[in-house]
Formats: C-alpha cells, structure tokens, sequence
C-alpha cells in the first residue's frame, strides 16, 4: 500500500532543551567581558577583590597538606563542617539541627537552590518568587519543569517593599512552594519581622513549602536577619540555604549548606548527589573553621560593609542617581532617571565607555521587564580605594 502524505519539513530540532531556551549567556558575562575590554572598574558582579581571613586560608591549605578532603568527601559533607553549621544555626539564630540528618552541604549556595527545586518541584507545580530575583531561581524552575509566578517588590523611600496582599493573591492550588530571599539581591530589601511572620502564617495555611535563601544572612545592616524557619509551623517545610562565600569572602571555594528537617535534607540529598555528588573537600575543613570565628569577626564584616554601602550610596547620589539604600546584601540599586535615561540595558552598555565603569541592569532579574527598566545595581563589595575611584568616575555624568 502506498500513499501520497510525506511530512511536513521542519527545521532541526534545537540543541538546547526548550526548557532552557529563554536563557542565554548571562548578562555578568557580558558586562564582566566589557569592563575587561575597557579596563573598567567592574561593580557589576558581586564577588570581593580581596580574600577572607588569612588563618582561614591557611586551615585550607593545612587540610591540603594534612590529606583531609584530598579524595571523595562524604556525600552529605564532612562531619565537621556539618557540626559546624548546625552551631552557627544555633548560636546565631537559635535553630537547633541535628548535624548528621538535617543539615547538607553543597557546591555553593547556587546548587542548593537547584537540588532542592529539582528535589521538591513536579512540573506544572507553581513556584512564587520575589522580583526582582537572582538569575539561577529562574532556571532552576525550568529545569525542574515549575512555572516561575513573581511577585514584585517595588520601589518606595526606604527601598524596596513586599505587597503582602499581592503574595496571597499569587497563591493558587497549584502553588507547590515559596522562593524567598532575604536579605535580597539585587534590592537590599531585609523582609522584617512582621512581613516573615505573615509569609509563615500563608504558608502554613496554604501548606506550602518554602525554600528560603539567606546568603547575606551576616549583611543585614538595619535591624538583623531573622531566619523564616525560626516562626511557628515551619521547621518542617522550610528548606534554609546559606553559604561560606559571602560571608567569608572565598566565593570560588564554592561552599554551600542546606539545614532543613530530616525528610527535606533527604529529598534534597537524593537531587543533590546527581549534580555534583560532592565537592570542594579541603575547603570544607577551612570553613567549619570559619564558622567559629568569634562574634568579633562577623560584626567586623558587617560594619565594613556598611561603610563601603554609604561611601558608594552617596557618591552616586552626588553624580546624579536616585538611590535605594540597602538594608543588606552588598549591592545598591539605583534609579537613572535623574539623570534623563529610562532604559537600564542601554544605560550600563554605554557606562564603560562614558566613564569607564561596569553595573548591571537590574531589568535582567525581572519576568516584568518594563517594572525593572530604570533600575541599575552597583556591587560595593570591592576595596575602599577601587570605590572611591569609581565615584570620581561616576560623577563625570551630573555634567
């Protein structure tokens, strides 16, 4: 039997997954390639220009040559980090974890968020998150095959604010869990006491999980950092993720932790050992050093931090933005136009040519685009010299 149909053509199936397809090279990429290109002050990626502690480098290199971590660390991480971290919950937030069955460390902060979308998010599930938001929670959502609902923080004169009424409304019965960020990249919002007990109260009425990234946990300038799973009815859906690169100022050891009830640090594991199984084994010593520290060292951190905030806050109010001081995290969002721009893409394209210094737009952490259009973020995590170069800079745009 023979028949006249043939297919339609059609083009070569993409290479990358559909999932993936709304997400290219990321915008650090391209502007950390244009401030190489112009020899630009680079504040558009937030990573410090100089190291942590040097006693803490030394532990790494002392695990190095001691052999500890030189192989295979354990999966769930080694044992002395674990314990570490579950003091750290305790000492800082009163969170009592039990070292061996509720706490997980991971290859940054970055994989814990994955691990534990992949691990708790079905597709069709319905994933809440704050926008603006960090790049990877989008991508993460994709690949676990959720749907991405943000709800806006948007500007008001004490930064940016949380609609607690537009985050009940985003929630429906296909609402799986909560992404929350807090202290926030990029805003610097510090979600107060009163706004965490509501999302606790919504999330317990709704039963919903909630996957709470709290990197900037030791950078919350005004007020402090209260931990979400420290609120009634959520130590058994709250998965807490925090890292040592922030804090300690060694992102590239990629050092990561989730704390979490026993059955979520379970479900999280089993996504977890697929994607890296384990990692950064010397390093994992060096940081349950870290995380002893005392008090000393972490105010220390924070009030440097402040500094840094006011010196580039007020320099770049003096050269003509509008600026959203942050209560944490070490960036400064700004507004650009004062200084007669509406478009933030446009504006940080131009930025290293015009006077030699690389920000981000913060419209590439938004699904609503035109919400994040004239907002720029500025990393003040760098040296006093570098910011204060970058502010005489800066100010050649008020002329």
């Amino acid at each position: 039997m023979t028949t006249d149909w043939t297919a339609p053509e059609e083009g070569p199936r993409p290479l990358l997954n559909r999932r993936l397809a709304e997400f290219g090279t990321t915008i650090f990429a391209e502007m950390s390639a244009l401030a190489l290109r112009t020899g630009s002050i680079n504040l558009g990626q937030g990573f410090p220009d100089t190291d942590g502690p040097e006693e803490i480098r030394e532990a790494a290199v002392r695990a190095l040559r001691d052999g500890r971590g030189n192989q295979y660390p354990p999966g769930p991480g080694v044992p002395e980090l674990r314990q570490a971290i579950a003091e750290h919950q305790q000492r800082f937030h009163g969170l009592v974890h039990d070292p061996d069955t509720e706490v997980l460390v991971t290859a940054g902060a970055t994989e814990a968020i994955a691990a534990a979308l992949l691990a708790l998010v079905e597709p069709g599930d319905e994933v809440i998150a704050l926008e603006p938001y960090y790049d990877s929670y989008a991508a993460c959502i994709a690949m676990a095959g959720g749907v991405r609902v943000p709800v806006t923080l948007r500007p008001h004169e004490q930064g940016f604010r949380l609609d607690l009424d537009e985050l009940r409304d985003a929630v429906t019965d296909r609402t799986r869990l909560l992404l929350i960020n807090t202290p926030h990249n990029p805003t610097g919002t510090v979600l107060t006491r009163d706004e965490l007990s509501a999302i606790a109260t919504l999330a317990v009425e709704r039963d919903l999980l909630v996957v709470t990234d709290e990197v900037y946990e030791h950078l919350a300038f005004d007020g402090g950092h209260v931990p979400l799973a420290s609120f009634p009815g959520m130590h058994g859906r709250t998965v807490t993720i925090s890292s040592a690169g922030k804090t300690f100022s060694f992102t590239g050891w990629k050092v990561g932790w989730v704390t979490a009830a026993a059955e979520l640090v379970t479900a999280v594991r089993s996504a977890k050992q697929f994607l890296t199984y384990v990692s950064a084994g010397p390093f994992q010593y060096a940081v349950a050093e870290a995380l002893r520290l005392p008090d000393s060292y972490f105010d220390g951190l924070r009030e440097d931090l402040r500094a840094k905030r006011d010196l580039l806050s007020e320099g770049l109010a003096s050269a003509g933005f509008a600026v959203h001081r942050p209560a944490g995290t070490y960036f400064v969002t700004t507004d650009v136009r004062p200084l007669g721009e509406s478009d933030g893409f446009a504006f940080c394209r131009a930025l290293p040519e015009r006077c030699g210094v690389v920000a981000i737009p913060n419209a590439v952490f938004y699904d609503h685009r035109e919400e994040g259009a004239p907002f720029v973020r500025f990393a003040f995590c760098k040296r006093v010299d570098v910011l204060q170069e970058a502010v005489a800079r800066l100010k050649s745009l008020a002329s």
